[in-house]
């Protein structure tokens, strides 16, 4: 396209045109997708780029699969740079208010679906799968029952956490033997032996010694968790 010819300017409501894909994954159709010019960035060896950030109505109706991929790949599925033939401008459907919200909103879900963490993000979801996350001490029983049945005891930690107060230091190695409790401040208790005396002790503050163990990958799962729970 002749750039001389583009008649759009920042701040200009548009809507994207039928039978445009998106250009990260050419996946899916972006037809209809509408939102405000933040930027025309003229290119030397082709057409402009016209950046959009997504209106509000339809970052809430963006499939979660997209936004997703998109944190995966490091992309801001917030906006996109377009092309002009690839947009219209039509009327705006919301204020700028509105997608403010709408992106906080959207956010704080993908954080609390754990996506951004990747792969552990994925093992996180499976766990628990099917329990509200609004309810901190069902999640934390989820978890207890889950590590209750897959990890093998006893094992080998270390303490890895700074501890201001209490018997334990960090680096002291213990054994820990099992599960004694869920508390709803310090999640997962467990039972442990440090020489010859036994404690109780938050499974979040520990980190197993043997890193071949199948038990190390669960129980730095858990530990991300918490840290972002």
């Amino acid at each position: 396209m002749n750039n001389s010819k583009i008649s759009f300017k920042i701040g200009d409501s548009v809507r994207v045109k039928p039978d445009v894909l998106d250009p990260d994954t050419e996946a899916f159709s972006l037809e209809g997708w509408q939102g405000r010019i933040l930027d025309i960035r003229p290119q030397e060896d082709g057409p402009t780029i016209i950046d959009i950030e997504w209106d509000s109505i339809t970052l809430r109706e963006m499939p979660a699969s997209s936004i997703e991929a998109s944190e995966e790949e490091g992309l801001d599925w917030t906006q996109m740079g377009l092309y002009p033939d690839d947009v219209e401008v039509t009327t705006a459907r919301d204020t700028e208010q509105d997608v403010k919200y709408a992106q906080e909103e959207l956010k704080l879900v993908l954080y609390k679906s754990y996506s951004w963490l990747g792969d552990q993000g994925k093992r996180i979801q499976q766990i628990l799968r099917g329990v509200d996350h609004g309810n901190e001490m069902a999640v934390m029983k989820r978890w207890g029952a889950y590590l209750e049945e897959h990890l093998t005891f006893p094992f080998d930690a270390e303490v890895d956490e700074w501890q201001e107060k209490g018997p334990l230091r960090s680096g002291d190695r213990v054994s820990v033997k099992k599960i004694t409790l869920i508390d709803d401040l310090y999640g997962v208790i467990v039972a442990l032996r440090l020489s010859r005396r036994k404690y109780d002790f938050p499974l979040c503050e520990l980190a197993v010694i043997d890193k071949q163990s199948a038990n190390t990958q669960l129980i730095e799962d858990y530990r991300v968790w918490f840290a972002n729970r």
